[in-house]
């Protein structure tokens, strides 16, 4: 799996596999005909249905009471557009107006019969700016139901009729999810908006208002750190061809992520009359190379495949069955699609695989989603980070959620335990899915910070073994966590400072940094949480050095704690018990290692 990023409109990748089982279908589906670039991937190809005195640079000049009184060559550039995408053998989402679809339904159907998705547009053309949430409600609503009524068919996604979103709009997602729409398509990269997020240049996946959601951004790429839109349409026709031609090549030779293209209808017709009274900026943005037009698109659409948002993510009559397996351990593919950042093209990234366990937590799964996806932008310029996520035996949907969450996750693997066999067992079937040399565990409820692994790492040197997180290092922190579990806890530690050769502060934390050539062959007995003692205990034994990471312990934020007094008592004295008796058998004195909290 790879990470990618955009520099001085080139790009920089690290081989990521090319297996695209969802568009292998539409490959099929389009005569399996190879662009003429060579191509046999597939892109994401949007359309906005609207004639031209709809748009924004008209708005100035044209009230939305005055459009009757228009020249309507909507039909005619609709036509030509299917015409061409059928021609060039594309598919793509188209995005309506409501008032198109009920002012013109016998059209929006038409596209629906050639093969393409209908998503939608808003039912008027208006900005985002001067709503507020519940006429944005009314107004998004009301034209699910115009193209639905148009269609016949299921509508999943919305785009601005106007604008793009901003990092202060997040409501409007909110709004759009309990409005009954999966996807949204309104988010444009452009100069150094998104700064702080440069994670949305690419389709990611997320929980909004309670339910999975996909986010389709137009795509851009990253020059002297301002993003720059390739995407096509309004960009097509402004910047210059040769270097939107380069930028689009590289981003479909290299990169792991769909090309997200769009155009607009009445940009196929330079014929269209010319309005008087348009500033000379807008008539620019309206106007300038219209004649160019078609054939650009028509150059894009030979060159490189193009489905819809639907078909290429599986969304709605799409989306697969999941099923989960019968076998001890299944493992699932996933789609090139996360939220990363760009890494320095000069460093050299360490390969690290993270494993995460996971037993009942589909209340977490969202939260550690976020928390994951924070983890890679912070470390994203020294570390490629890889995720095993391991159920193990889950009773409730963790399976499924797993799927819904992280199914599309670039670098993402998941494995599942037909039946419960304890956290210890879940780490270790993780360590053996491990194609690197560093693996790393932690909890799913994220009760350790993820981002203290890039601090972690380092400490990893030659002679070390495993570095083990430590909230009960004098340097160490616990917050909101029971006294009775730290009574128990920091008990429990003395005893194993007494049996154990290396004097630690904390031996029954999750939250660790393997080597895993030492760590792949440890005999574990035990399951549940004594059995990652247990683990590193015959790591001690076995004269392995272990490296205490001051850490800080929180109580976990969401779902209920596994942990039960009794038992929990009962098998640690028992594996203590078992611990003494080895370390009778071996003889012989260890060192205490300890460590500071890097910088």
């Amino acid at each position: 799996m790879s990470r990618f990023s955009v520099h001085d409109s080139g790009f920089l990748y690290e081989p990521v596999p090319r297996t695209e089982p969802a568009r292998e279908g539409v490959m099929t589906e389009l005569g399996g005909r190879l662009s003429r670039s060579g191509s046999t991937r597939t892109h994401v190809l949007t359309v906005a249905l609207e004639d031209y005195f709809h748009v924004t640079p008209l708005q100035a000049v044209i009230r939305e009471d005055r459009w009757y009184r228009f020249e309507m060559r909507l039909e005619a550039s609709t036509r030509r557009t299917l015409a061409l995408l059928d021609e060039c053998g594309a598919r793509a989402t188209f995005f309506v107006l409501g008032w198109v679809a009920d002012a013109a339904p016998e059209l929006v159907r038409e596209v629906v019969a050639r093969g393409h998705e209908v998503a939608s547009k808003g039912y008027h053309h208006r900005p985002l700016r001067g709503l507020s949430q519940e006429a944005f409600r009314e107004d998004c609503v009301r034209a699910r139901e115009a193209l639905e009524r148009a269609t016949g068919r299921r509508v999943l996604g919305y785009r601005l009729a106007e604008g793009w979103l901003r990092p202060a709009d997040a409501w409007v997602l909110e709004v759009l999810a309990e409005s009954g729409y999966q996807y949204d398509s309104s988010v444009r990269l452009m100069l150094r908006t998104y700064a702080s997020e440069l994670w949305r240049q690419f389709p990611y996946r997320t929980m909004v208002a309670g339910r999975p959601f996909l986010e389709v951004p137009l795509s851009s790429v990253r020059r002297f750190g301002f993003h720059v839109p390739i995407a096509g349409g309004n960009y097509f026709r402004q910047f210059p061809q040769g270097m939107v031609r380069r930028a689009v090549a590289r981003w479909d030779r290299d990169c792991p992520f769909p090309y997200v293209m769009y155009f607009h209808t009445w940009e196929l017709d330079p014929d269209q009359p010319r309005i008087n009274g348009v500033s000379w900026s807008q008539q620019v943005r309206q106007y300038r190379n219209l004649k160019k037009m078609p054939t650009l698109v028509r150059q894009y659409l030979e060159s490189y495949r193009f489905t819809s948002i639907a078909q290429y993510f599986e969304l709605g009559e799409h989306a697969p069955d999941v099923e989960g397996g019968t076998n001890q351990v299944a493992l699932v593919d996933s789609h090139p699609i996360m939220m990363v950042t760009h890494p320095d093209p000069e460093k050299v990234l360490t390969a690290v695989t993270v494993v995460v366990p996971c037993y009942n937590e589909e209340q977490s799964l969202p939260y550690l989603a976020n928390t994951l996806r924070s983890v890679v932008s912070e470390w994203i310029n020294r570390y490629h980070l890889d995720f095993v996520f391991v159920d193990d035996g889950s009773t409730d949907n963790t399976w499924q959620t797993l799927h819904t969450v992280f199914g599309a996750m670039p670098g993402c693997t998941m494995l599942r335990h037909a039946t419960n066999r304890g956290v210890a067992a879940a780490i270790q079937t993780g360590i053996q899915a491990a194609s690197t040399d560093i693996v790393c565990s932690m909890d799913c409820d994220c009760t350790y910070d993820p981002h203290e692994l890039g601090r972690m790492i380092p400490l990893l040197t030659d002679g070390v073994d495993v570095v083990t997180a430590s909230p009960y290092h004098p340097q160490g922190n616990v917050h909101n966590v029971s006294r009775w579990r730290l009574f128990l806890s920091k008990s429990l530690s003395r005893l194993y400072r007494i049996v154990l050769r290396q004097k630690l502060h904390t031996y029954t934390s999750c939250f660790r940094v393997y080597r895993r050539q030492t760590v792949a062959g440890v005999p574990v007995e035990r399951g549940g949480f004594f059995g990652v003692t247990e683990m590193l205990g015959r790591l001690d034994l076995a004269g392995r050095r272990i490296v205490e990471f001051p850490a800080t312990l929180e109580a976990r934020m969401l779902g209920r704690s596994k942990m039960k007094i009794l038992q929990t008592i009962a098998g640690h004295l028992s594996l203590l018990t078992q611990l003494a008796w080895l370390r009778l058998r071996s003889g012989g004195t260890g060192q205490s290692v300890r460590t500071d909290r890097p910088s």
